[in-house]
């Protein structure tokens, strides 16, 4: 089986299923595509900030064929090569209390996950932000709160590796889901199916009150592969904690049990977390 390797031949997405409404995309969402922008978090932001309702709604997805200065956590940044993956950001504004919001970046992740697992791919979850293939990095996830005219909304930034391939990667113990599955995917359709994972997992989030947090805990949790691991938790200045990452509380916090006391981290307070063993 082919994986793409030419990245003059990688087919650009199909804009006119994505823009004019392909039966399949959750009519929730409304899509556009650009060739090039610097991020596609900080474009959206830009014009949530500036724009009026209509022009910015609840589902807005920004969507780019080549990201120049992409951002993740604490603002490391990165560049794919043109049609390689997918990258692209979508604009909710929530309605559940604000203390809930830490759960944004876990359930896109947790949808994600659920996506190349029904791909067949062994995919699982790195807290807080990150989703593998086995051991190997496919997907980085960025959640921004922003405010706007209208109040507080969040951008929810999603770069998935596709196509690349073994020297594209940005580092070693990363990978892409053509290597992983072996054959070419198709992109428009990767990204349907994403977008309306990602729509359905924030809505019956949104629906499910304390109940619906509550179950997005404890699927998250079971897909989240840091969970029974002995890690190395670098804090801000110069602080660690190494032990086992036993739990994710209700408020998004991986809880990491060092000799026997139990301290609950919030993504907001980690530079890194490591595997031990």
């Amino acid at each position: 089986m082919r994986v793409t390797s030419d990245s003059a031949a990688r087919p650009p997405l199909d804009s006119s299923r994505l823009i004019d409404g392909d039966p399949a995309l959750m009519p929730e969402l409304s899509v556009e595509v650009v060739q090039v922008v610097a991020s596609t978090n900080a474009a959206l932001a830009d014009r949530a900030r500036a724009a009026d309702l209509a022009d910015t709604p609840d589902g807005l997805v920004l969507v780019a064929e080549q990201q120049e200065r992409g951002r993740g956590r604490l603002d490391r940044t990165w560049e794919s090569p043109a049609r390689a993956g997918l990258t692209f950001s979508m604009l909710v504004r929530p309605t559940v209390p604000t203390r809930a919001w830490p759960w944004l970046p876990l359930l896109v992740g947790y949808a994600v996950d659920k996506v190349l697992k029904a791909r067949g791919l062994d995919a699982g979850l790195k807290w807080p932000n990150d989703v593998l293939v086995g051991e190997e990095k496919v997907a980085g996830l960025l959640v921004e709160r922003i405010e706007t005219p209208q109040g507080p909304a969040a951008v929810v930034g999603v770069g998935l590796n596709v196509s690349q391939t073994r020297e594209e990667l940005p580092v070693p113990h990363a990978t892409s889901v053509e290597l992983a599955l072996g054959e070419p995917v198709d992109r428009t359709d990767l990204l349907i199916e994403i977008l309306n994972a990602i729509r359905e997992a924030f809505d019956a989030w949104e629906a499910g009150g304390d109940d619906g947090g509550m179950r997005l805990a404890e699927s998250y949790a079971a897909a989240c592969r840091t969970v029974g691991q002995r890690v190395r938790v670098d804090l801000p200045g110069g602080a660690v904690l190494e032990g086992e990452a036993v739990a994710i509380d209700p408020a998004g916090q991986l809880v990491v049990d060092v000799d026997g006391v139990r301290h609950a981290v919030s993504a907001g307070d980690v530079m890194h977390v490591r595997a031990t063993r």
